[in-house]
């Protein structure tokens, strides 16, 4: 195969044409529109507690729409979704949390209880939305997705 030479001033053309078509192809890859499959919507949530006074934790499944008791805190879990597989996993809680008060136990009234969160908790980053209380910490781990939800996106 026979040697080419090229000049200084095409060999620079030459140079500075693949640079902007390898720029061109780039950004069109990183403009391109992204494909996102929704959210499937399961029926139960894997929650996870800590009691800060004991240092002890607990894991609880509860189903949409029921109620946890844990130490003095009601949790209602409202809704949950979850991230479809082809996508970074990642875990999406709507949850109201409501303090009984102290003496939860002796009073059958509710009137000490206050409602100490009510929105959304993830998963992957418990801290962006969390509980903001001195004894307890509850975060989400997981939502069971019903395996037709899963086969339905085959």
């Amino acid at each position: 195969m026979p040697k080419v030479q090229l000049s200084r001033q095409r060999y620079r053309q030459l140079r500075k044409l693949t640079a902007f078509a390898s720029l061109s192809v780039m950004g069109c890859l990183c403009f391109a529109p992204a494909s996102y499959g929704e959210n499937i919507v399961g029926e139960g949530v894997t929650l996870r507690a800590l009691d800060k006074v004991t240092a002890a934790t607990e894991d609880f499944n509860v189903a949409v729409g029921d109620t946890l008791q844990f130490g003095s805190l009601e949790i209602t879990v409202r809704h949950c979704e979850k991230a479809p597989p082809e996508e970074t996993p990642e875990t999406y809680v709507f949850v109201q949390i409501t303090d009984l008060g102290v003496d939860y136990q002796q009073s059958s009234s509710k009137d000490d209880a206050t409602r100490v969160f009510s929105g959304w908790m993830f998963g992957s980053n418990p801290a962006l939305s969390s509980l903001e209380h001195p004894v307890y910490d509850v975060w989400p781990i997981g939502c069971r997705v019903p395996i037709e939800g899963l086969r339905g996106r085959e």
